[in-house]
């Protein structure tokens, strides 16, 4: 068999590029990185994704996919050993729904609740506990979203990464706590300590100065 050329384009800061370095790396898929300055876009990131000029970008023996979330479906159905999504068409599709919850629910509620002020960021952080205990409504007692070892949810819920880093480097208060959602809290510590989706969390005091240069003015107003 003929070997494959897959290329993924991403920033080393994003959740969406991180998801689809996991999701290769689970299946055991060789790839090449590349890194875009998203103030300087690439050619070759234009070329490939001319429609939304974004990353992250699957290239796969010349063949463009964009869209994490796609990216991550089209990742399982091409290299079909260790499935991230369940085989149970029910479960397939709770786990594509609560995906689609996180990216559209939880992420813009997320970003605002770093830069709003006052009752506005009070009003954003409420929605935002409220979201996580609708996402513990959907993890109960299991290890992981996806059972006893990590899939799709889990992989798509690496934004809450994103947001515990943001309000440690903003000095804001962690919506995330064992006291207060147990049942993420120690999923959360679960992730975190897998081998595979730890190796690509960004490194923490690089994410925290990027926090602080890129939020903290309008931190500091408040």
């Amino acid at each position: 068999m003929a070997e494959e050329e897959v290329k993924l384009f991403g920033t080393w800061a994003s959740p969406f590029s991180r998801r689809i370095e996991v999701a290769l790396k689970l299946k055991g898929v060789q790839f090449e990185y590349i890194e875009e300055d998203l103030t300087n876009k690439s050619p070759a990131l234009l070329n490939y994704n001319p429609v939304n000029k974004q990353i992250p970008v699957l290239v796969h023996n010349g063949k463009p996919v964009a869209e994490s979330l796609v990216i991550m479906e089209y990742i399982d159905e091409t290299w079909k050993h260790n499935p991230i999504l369940p085989v149970d068409p029910y479960e397939r599709a709770m786990a594509r729904f609560w995906a689609k919850y996180i990216d559209e629910k939880f992420w813009p509620a997320a970003r605002k609740s770093v830069v709003a002020k006052g009752e506005e960021q009070k009003g954003e952080i409420d929605e935002i506990q409220q979201q996580m205990k609708n996402l513990e409504g959907e993890l109960k007692e299991k290890k992981f979203f996806g059972g006893e070892s990590l899939g799709f949810l889990d992989i798509a819920a690496n934004i809450i990464i994103w947001l515990v880093v943001a309000q440690e480097a903003l000095g804001m208060d962690q919506i995330l706590n064992e006291e207060k959602l147990p049942v993420l809290y120690g999923w959360l510590q679960r992730l975190l300590d897998d081998a595979v989706f730890n190796e690509c969390v960004p490194p923490k005091d690089r994410h925290l100065d990027l926090f602080k240069v890129r939020f903290g003015s309008s931190i500091a107003s408040k």
